[in-house]
């Protein structure tokens, strides 16, 4: 039986390629895998593979009787709605771990560092496979997509060592050029519906038992958004009580002014302002430094649910 690789719902471009290297890898190794995704592809995610010649992994949401390598989540809001009915196999992934369970052992690589395919290029190192060209532009691009081009909080060294091997495979010397052109692509809104926008990289969270839906736009100059912010505070609330979530949030990251711009709707947004120790102005808050979801909002979001 093939194992499927796949990430998370709505995915991002880590999701997308540590598909299809994961994939790769285990096919070498003798474990016959199929890249798979649970939804579209963004226009960074699509940018990337068009540039290293890679069709988008296929898109499936049911696994019922699938065995699954699930990349970049451990988290059962993230996974297809069936996940209970296939047998997951191995999870490789950077964030904290989340709430999936399984009835047999698995394989596990889950790591401190800022994107799964740093991991993955861990495991081509262990397991001694050679990394071609386009899978090593892929990985590395998904790590400078993930790290901010290595301004996040959570990026390593771990990270920035594989950048620097995986550009070297691939031949692109100069990789922080293409980091940048990786986010000019994000930056683009022209056409895009405003909930596509607050959708486009969006994860929905368990905390304590409360719904949140926390989006992220990452754009070199926050300006796009200028004419925008309304529409955004409107639809979030739509969102909100459509989901029937206590909070919902989008960040807003300005990555050269390295700092987020948070839209916050809410049932009471008082527990938001305890949890960062701020007042909310209209319904929203520049947080300077902020970049990082998984490091800077969901670990003071959290505990204030308790």
């Amino acid at each position: 039986m093939a194992i499927y690789t796949c990430g998370h719902t709505t995915p991002d471009s880590d999701s997308i390629c540590s598909a299809l290297s994961l994939g790769y890898l285990l096919n070498q190794i003798g474990r016959e895998a199929i890249p798979a995704r649970q939804g579209a592809l963004n226009p960074e995610t699509q940018f990337i593979l068009d540039k290293f010649g890679f069709e988008a992994p296929l898109l499936k949401t049911k696994f019922a009787g699938c065995e699954l390598f699930i990349a970049d989540y451990s988290d059962r809001g993230l996974a297809p709605a069936d996940i209970d009915e296939a047998t997951i196999v191995g999870i490789v992934d950077h964030h904290k771990l989340g709430d999936l369970t399984t009835s047999a052992p698995l394989e596990c690589w889950i790591r401190p560092v800022g994107c799964s395919n740093t991991i993955v290029k861990e495991m081509y190192d262990y397991h001694k496979v050679e990394i071609p060209a386009n899978i090593a532009g892929i990985m590395m691009c998904a790590i400078l997509s993930d790290t901010v081009i290595f301004k996040s909080p959570t990026c390593t060294q771990k990270d920035i060592d594989a950048v620097r091997e995986l550009s070297e495979i691939c031949g692109i010397e100069d990789f922080g050029a293409l980091g940048m052109e990786m986010f000019t692509i994000k930056s683009q809104m022209d056409g895009v519906g405003i909930r596509d926008l607050i959708l486009r990289d969006y994860k929905p969270f368990d905390m304590h038992g409360t719904a949140v839906g926390i989006g992220q736009l990452e754009v070199v100059d926050l300006a796009v958004f200028d004419t925008m912010k309304d529409d955004f505070q409107e639809d979030l609330e739509k969102l909100r009580i459509e989901n029937n979530l206590h909070t919902a949030c989008l960040i807003l990251t300005d990555i050269m002014k390295e700092g987020s711009e948070i839209l916050v709707a809410s049932s009471d947004k008082s527990i938001f302002e305890k949890a960062f120790d701020i007042t909310l102005e209209n319904n929203k808050i520049w947080m300077p430094g902020c970049l990082s979801r998984k490091k800077q909002i969901i670990p003071f979001l959290e505990p204030a649910f308790k």
